[in-house]
């Protein structure tokens, strides 16, 4: 059956605005991709995953250590204006106990990089395929960093917590110590992996259907898809 014109006319503006609001998601996707990249760094390098409670020090002992702890440094407080810390920030040198968090978290810091740089294929590629590509790396990403969220109370039985938060330190159990907001943002970082994995599997199977018919079936397209089939096999 055939559309009339006035049908057809309203039928277009209509797709055009779903257009446009499928590019403003794409867009907001895109840019909480690349917020949730530099949470990654902030989360790997902030030696705030765990920090001591607040004490009243009563005397008759020795004055307990304040400070926090993260993947690669200690840090305590000291008299001077900063703490004191040790570690191996510079060289990417986890401490011994948290090797393996902090290897789940560099993937996942990787895979969430790779995800923004594959932002640039949109000029290439089929807006589908890179966002399907994009949401496997987030969701990657996100299992990675959750599974480095489970290992790191794992591994807190260890002599760099005992000496911070105690000698009533065991796996799971911090002692005098508690989770602190770097432990907690990476916790939040598998939540908003979730999510942009999702909204980009969303968006991925949404695009073909946004597309006007001769862009699809236009040379250019072919060529585009052609080049992106390439980067995904080798990928």
């Amino acid at each position: 059956m055939a559309m009339t014109p006035h049908t057809a006319e309203v039928a277009r503006l209509y797709q055009t605005e779903f257009i446009r609001s499928a590019r403003a998601v794409g867009v907001l996707w895109a840019v909480c991709t690349l917020c949730f990249a530099v949470i990654e760094v902030v989360i790997l390098i902030q030696p705030s995953w765990v920090g001591t409670r607040e004490v009243h020090y009563q005397g008759g002992g020795p004055v307990p250590k304040t400070g926090t702890l993260g993947l690669f440094e200690v840090c305590v407080e000291s008299d001077w204006p900063v703490p004191e810390c040790r570690g191996s920030l510079s060289t990417l040198t986890p401490l011994p106990a948290f090797q393996s968090p902090a290897v789940l978290v560099c993937m996942s810091l990787t895979m969430v990089w790779s995800s923004v740089g594959c932002l640039s294929l949109f000029r290439f590629c089929n807006a589908a395929t890179v966002y399907k590509i994009c949401a496997w790396l987030q969701l990657t990403a996100g299992f990675c960093l959750a599974l480095a969220c489970v290992l790191f109370p794992d591994s807190w039985d260890c002599a760099d917590m005992r000496d911070l938060c105690g000698d009533g330190v065991t796996s799971f159990s911090s002692g005098n110590c508690s989770v602190h907001w770097a432990f907690v943002l990476a916790l939040l970082g598998v939540l908003d992996a979730a999510i942009l994995a999702t909204l980009a599997f969303v968006l991925g199977n949404r695009q073909d259907a946004l597309l006007p018919e001769d862009t699809k079936d236009g040379e250019n397209y072919n060529t585009h898809n052609a080049l992106c089939n390439i980067f995904c096999y080798c990928y």
